[in-house]
């Protein structure tokens, strides 16, 4: 597997330089999720951060490498909506559909 040294900007992680595993397209993945453990034994906090480019080419305004940036509400990014798909715009809503009855 390839690894790629992928730095991190903001949030607990700044400054730090992680080798990070890209996919077969030589790119890392798009979100990098880091679980901290509580101090107290409690569930662990979840860091997340979302890949930008670094910086592009001058002539072609090709991505020249990737840095990850902290996210701090940790949602999903917006992406692509396609009219077939059942993903939800927010994961913690309700899910549409008839109200509950009480009579049965």
């Amino acid at each position: 597997m390839k690894k790629q040294d992928t730095p991190f900007e903001g949030g607990p992680m700044d400054g730090r330089v992680l080798a990070v595993l890209v996919g077969p397209t030589g790119n890392p993945p798009k979100t990098y999720r880091i679980p901290v453990p509580d101090a107290h034994g409690g569930p662990p906090t979840v860091l997340v951060y979302r890949r930008e480019p670094r910086g592009h080419s001058k002539r072609l305004g090709l991505v020249q490498g990737w840095k990850y940036t902290y996210d701090p509400e940790g949602k999903r990014a917006g992406g692509l909506r396609l009219p077939w798909s059942k993903r939800d715009t927010d994961p913690d809503a309700t899910p549409s559909g008839k109200p509950d009855d009480a009579d049965g």
